[in-house]
């Protein structure tokens, strides 16, 4: 509350001090004749390092999000951007560190994304930093397809760019606050001035907040759950701040500097239990508390010089990722085992760009280097409850003492402490460096592309996993005429502890041609090769530690009670079906895909409507799934399946048809399967790929009136539709979501410098599943946001 109550008291004093400054300093003169609103809205200028400004003139699939509907359509998250765009689906579920992004049948829940961010023309390498708040996005873009070629690791389905409003485009004091159901409220305020036209300056902050939509139902008194126990899983606060600085000291050169900062805090993990006899999810239900918290701090620096014969562009970038989780990772009422993941990272990232800058010369050409270095420190402890130790260890291990002969059937193994833990620490550096070169040549109407990537990274892990467990055994054995008892105390210590380290050399070429006709659009067909890089599958650590401990705790045992026990070799495997050894999990190979594509940018009505068309076929090698190993196993792991072939399409429309009517229609289909995967108990060839949704709809109409009489200067209607589906969840394709409809709607009033804004969206309440998975074989779901809506009142001047 107190930070709530700061943040709002730290707004309105920096808005109340920059509207007093003198008028001179305001420099109003720059501002746009037509109303604030209007002119944001318009408001598209960016500066692309390596693709042209308006990417409709590129050989590739992109869709962008201009100002004006970025906030007149409530985008605050990526979720919310991926609603608007074509075959790009990012699920909201989990916390803020889950950032899962699925694009043309490729995606990813853990380790590295398929889909690159940048903000600013910076990286962020984290995905785990990739769902922030957003306000003040001048505009977004995401790039279809891979984009290795040019931006390297981690872009195999393609970019999702966002940049910033910048105080060289537009300068004044913005502030807007907002209240929606579940007790959302949110708050932001900026102000942009450029005193001088060599020198610019920006300064925000944002607050977000809400209790959620669901609720843990976990009782305490009655151990079962129940709602009188209910309290909010799925609460969140988050703040947010930026500085950003703008210096041309001449003509040709230009520095722009912009520091962010964040924090997040937010509840736990809305997963049901899936029902079995009812076929559908209950309700939250875990005793053990679970959250997330992170902070965020980033600086990127770019230098652009504009030579006569070429550009040089420079951005450097430092960014600091501090990160815990907590969580129930059984997810029920019992006291099986909780988890706590914190992670600090620190990532410097360099690129150098050299290009030229006549446009009208046949030959283009651009030239890159790129260097980073990311270094992570993990510390990821399980700890076994006693509900865990007996269903995962002890029961199992009791039950084979009872089948054997006399005494000992009477054998009882117990451990001395309710709970113990599996302590796992990791330090993982990885290094990377990359030369890339692009040319375009042009023929007449033809313009042909050629490019290519020699990209090297290491990827180092060093660990250490440990664990100590007190135990007794205790048997009854015979003596005289009566069985005595006989007990056995001893401990077990085990300790896991190496260093690995993996290498990557990759080849990414493209090649892209391109058929200009004129101010009517063009056409395009290109074929380019992805990569996504390879790692080591941590959270898996706790089950090859758990293992270990069973194989040391027999070991010990049987040199503690004799040889007798030897027949037990095979009761220590626990509840797993089979069994984990570092050198069979550790690591993970990169995936690689191939992308052909055609496609079409067309204009009509002098560019008033617009259409963009796609076909594209991928064929991935390596695909990185993540896979619940079979049994009542504790953790996920990253696998690769053998090959995958994705096909499909997309198509956007958008136009101004007459007056201030607008519409835009979008639809993005996927076709992704197997091709070749046997995770040696199944073949899934043929099936679908999880996670991927079929099919991605969405269906926007808005009106605006311009001076409604003297009341308003502008009032705005706006209703949208978004489809999704089908889903599968599992590589056996034999649990789904089917396709499912959202609704959305919005209405707009602005008189003057102030603006009311009433929205909703998912109106009409649909039920959905927005994710699923196994924890200690339990299935669960996490159900989609119920209807959301609000009221959003702003002031710029």
């Amino acid at each position: 509350m107190r930070l709530k109550v700061g943040l709002l008291s730290f707004m309105f004093l920096f808005a109340g001090f920059f509207s007093q400054l003198p008028a001179a300093f305001k420099n109003n003169s720059e501002l746009p004749a037509k109303d604030t609103a209007v002119a944001l809205s318009e408001v598209a200028v960016v500066a692309h390092i390596k693709q042209k400004n308006d990417l409709r003139l590129e050989p590739l699939s992109s869709s962008v999000l201009k100002m004006g509907n970025i906030e007149s359509r409530q985008v605050i998250s990526l979720n919310d951007f991926s609603n608007y765009t074509p075959n790009l689906y990012i699920p909201e579920y989990g916390s803020k560190m889950t950032s899962s992004i699925y694009i043309r049948g490729l995606g990813s829940r853990m380790d590295n994304p398929a889909v690159g961010l940048y903000v600013d023309n910076v990286p962020y390498l984290n995905k785990n930093g990739f769902d922030s708040d957003l306000w003040d996005i001048m505009r977004m873009e995401v790039l279809r397809g891979p984009q290795s070629t040019l931006y390297g690791r981690n872009t195999i389905g393609g970019i999702i760019n966002m940049h910033t409003l910048s105080p060289m485009v537009y300068q004044g004091t913005r502030f807007s606050v907002g209240y929606g159901n579940g007790n959302t409220f949110t708050a932001k305020g900026s102000t942009y001035w450029k005193p001088t036209e060599k020198f610019a300056f920006s300064i925000g902050a944002n607050w977000y907040s809400t209790d959620g939509f669901f609720d843990n139902e976990y009782n305490p008194q009655d151990g079962d759950g129940g709602q009188d126990g209910s309290s909010n899983c799925d609460w969140l606060k988050s703040a947010s701040g930026r500085v950003r600085i703008v210096y041309k000291p001449g003509e040709r050169f230009t520095i722009d500097n912009s520091f962010m900062a964040s924090r997040v805090e937010q509840g736990g993990y809305a997963y049901s239990l899936y029902d079995t006899e009812s076929g559908m999810p209950g309700g939250v239900n875990y005793n053990d508390p679970s959250g997330y918290v992170r902070t965020s701090i980033s600086n990127g620096l770019s230098l652009n010089y504009q030579a006569p014969g070429f550009v040089f562009s420079s951005v450097t970038s430092w960014q600091f990722l501090d990160d815990k989780m907590t969580l129930d990772q059984d997810f029920t009422s019992k006291d099986m085992f909780t988890m706590y993941q914190a992670q600090k990272e620190h990532t410097v990232t360099q690129d150098f760009v050299f290009k030229s800058n006549k446009q009208e010369k046949k030959w283009q050409w651009l030239t890159g280097l790129t260097l980073f270095y990311k270094n992570m420190d993990m510390d990821a402890p399980v700890n076994f409850k006693q509900d865990g130790i007996n269903t995962l260890i002890l029961n199992n291990i009791n039950s084979m003492f009872q089948g054997l002969p006399a005494p000992m059937n009477t054998a009882n193994l117990s451990f001395d402490a309710p709970e113990f833990g599996l302590l796992s620490n990791f330090h993982m550096p990885v290094l990377g460096t990359a030369l890339y070169h692009q040319s375009q040549y042009s023929v007449g109407k033809f313009t042909f592309t050629a490019g290519l990537r020699f990209d090297y990274e290491c990827a180092k892990i060093d660990y250490c996993s440990n664990s100590e467990v007190d135990y007794t055994y205790s048997m009854k054995i015979q003596m005289g005429q009566m069985l005595r008892p006989v007990e056995v105390k001893s401990k077990v210590s085990t300790l896991l502890e190496d260093k690995l380290t993996e290498h990557y050399f990759e080849v990414l070429p493209k090649f892209a041609a391109q058929y200009s006709m004129g101010k009517n659009g063009n056409l395009y067909a290109s074929v380019s090769r992805g990569f996504k890089a390879g790692g080591f599958n941590t959270q898996m650590f706790s089950d090859i530690l758990q293992n270990q401990v069973k194989t040391d705790l027999m070991t010990d045992l049987m040199s503690k009670a004799g040889s007798s026990l030897g027949s037990l070799g095979g009761a220590m495997g626990g509840g797993s079906s089979q069994s984990y050894t570092v050198e069979e999990i550790i690591t993970y190979k990169p995936e690689y895909s191939w992308n052909y594509e055609v496609g079409t940018h067309l204009n009509f009505l002098d560019g008033r409507f617009v259409a963009d068309a796609a076909l594209f076929y991928i064929d991935c090698t390596d695909q990185q799934l993540t896979v619940f190993p079979g049994g009542t196993t504790t953790g996920r792991m990253m696998t690769n399946a053998g090959q995958t072939r994705s096909y499909g399409a997309e198509v956007a429309l958008n136009g101004k048809i007459a007056g201030g009517l607008d519409l835009s229609l979008s639809y993005g289909y996927t076709n992704a399967k197997f091709v070749k995967y046997n995770d040696g108990h199944t073949d899934y060839k043929g099936n679908f790929v999880p996670y991927v949704p079929q099919n991605t709809l969405n269906a926007t109409a808005g009106y605006t009136f311009y001076r409604v009489g003297n009341c308003l200067d502008r009032l705005s209607f706006r209703a949208g539709y978004n489809g999704i589906g089908k889903i599968y969840w599992n590589e056996e394709n034999s649990m789904s979501q089917k396709f499912y409809s959202l609704l959305n709607a919005s209405i707009y009033a602005q008189k003057g410098a102030f603006s009311l804004e009433l929205w909703g969206k998912n109106l009409a309440n649909a039920e959905y599943n927005a994710f699923y998975f196994v924890s200690v074989g339990n299935t669960f779901f996490s159900a989609g946001k119920p209807a959301n809506y609000g009221m959003t009142l702003s002031v710029e001047f």
